[in-house]
């Protein structure tokens, strides 16, 4: 069973995460910053991996602190998910359209953190939510995951659009990546023997 709960405390946040990367894409969502809350319901529903989220987090003074932890905290519970990594895809890659919007994420459960990130938003804000708090996100997640994360939006002119198809292509690529190769049920997929 692949899944895994964790709590994170500080003087900005206190946040609490359930991620069941076996699941069949069911969120409890309570971030305090209702765009997030509504990337991650992408990430759990276009992944099939089950997520409960809880923030609460400074947000009188922004979101930063909120997005940045949740990546964080959400980036060591799917590491810990993971397990020993034997017989695992290890590799995957999306693209996702919605409308005007393509954006294309490849990602490596390597255990190395290393994101690559080349979104040019239309605009600095949807609604409430400042986008270069998408980046933020990410970047707490490879960070604490271990992972190496590609994100290119190829075209957009709407930012929401763009915003939303970097989560699902995220999704997408989650879900590829960490699907069983029966095959190699016992291998750890790396010439090294680790990840």
């Amino acid at each position: 069973m692949r899944q895994a709960s964790l709590t994170r405390n500080t003087a900005e946040t206190r946040i609490s995460v359930r991620i069941d990367l076996d699941g069949s894409g069911q969120a409890r969502l309570d971030t305090g910053v209702p765009f997030l809350d509504h990337m991650l319901d992408q990430v759990a529903r276009h992944g099939f991996i089950d997520l409960d989220v809880h923030c609460e987090g400074d947000i009188h003074i922004d979101d930063h602190h909120s997005v940045e932890d949740v990546g964080i905290t959400l980036g060591q519970a799917f590491a810990r998910a993971l397990g020993d990594k034997k017989g695992l895809w290890r590799y995957g890659h999306a693209y996702v359209p919605l409308d005007e919007s393509l954006s294309r994420v490849v990602l490596d459960l390597s255990g190395r953190p290393g994101l690559f990130y080349c979104v040019g938003f239309a605009r600095e804000r949807v609604g409430g939510f400042d986008v270069d708090l998408a980046r933020e996100f990410f970047q707490g997640f490879v960070n604490h995951a271990g992972v190496t994360l590609h994100i290119d939006n190829l075209c957009g002119d709407n930012a929401h659009h763009q915003c939303e198809t970097v989560f699902k292509a995220f999704a997408r690529a989650l879900r590829m990546a960490v699907g069983r190769d029966e095959r190699a049920e016992d291998v750890v997929p790396s010439t090294k023997g680790a990840l």
